[in-house]
């Protein structure tokens, strides 16, 4: 049981100290010798628990995008309308990039060159504003003039460049930040 729990105790370190080095030198660049050695293990132990670096970076995926799918399910209520659910889970996903390196070195190693097995993060971002955006008009909550694709398209790529933002500075991309761009938007649609 010991062990156990110390094996996941180095994988999780692992994981976090690859999305260090992800996020600073991006995939190519990072090495498997300073994810071990910030992490404290040996490079032998690293590849107890991944084979190759395609095997780390897809861990950071697949963890990036647990936490991302559980803060976006987290900031959904259910007497919430569209047009809530899509604000909210905005600012959830937006703390989640503030807060967590791991997340931020999720959604960066799905937007570089694709790897087999790679997550597309950004697309399933995409795909749940355009099923919000659709749901948001069912329910007779945009303008008549405002045309369903294009107003998904402005919200992933604002937020898109929100993300890109939080890679410099995760600090900057501040609840204000997204507060100010859904007040310009949100006059697009009318109030509940």
């Amino acid at each position: 049981m010991v062990q156990q729990q110390r094996a996941v105790r180095t994988r999780q370190a692992l994981i976090r100290s690859a999305a260090e080095a992800f996020e600073r030198y991006g995939y190519v660049q990072a090495k498997l010798a300073e994810i071990s050695a910030r992490a404290g293990v040996s490079v032998g132990a690293l590849h107890f628990h991944f084979e190759n670096k395609a095997a780390v970076a897809s861990s950071v995926e697949s963890t990036a995008a647990l936490r991302l799918r559980r803060a976006a399910w987290n900031a959904q209520r259910p007497e919430m309308n569209a047009v809530q659910r899509l604000t909210a889970t905005s600012y959830a996903l937006a703390d989640q990039l503030r807060r967590d390196v791991v997340c931020r070195a999720g959604l960066k190693l799905s937007g570089e060159t694709p790897r087999e097995g790679g997550l597309d993060l950004r697309q399933e971002w995409q795909d749940f504003v355009q099923k919000v955006v659709a749901e948001a008009s069912d329910e007779d909550l945009l303008i008549e003039r405002v045309e369903q694709r294009g107003m998904a398209d402005v919200i992933v790529a604002a937020t898109t460049g929100f993300e890109l933002l939080s890679r410099q500075d995760p600090a900057g991309v501040s609840p204000s930040l997204l507060t100010n761009f859904w007040r310009l938007l949100l006059p697009r649609v009318p109030q509940p």
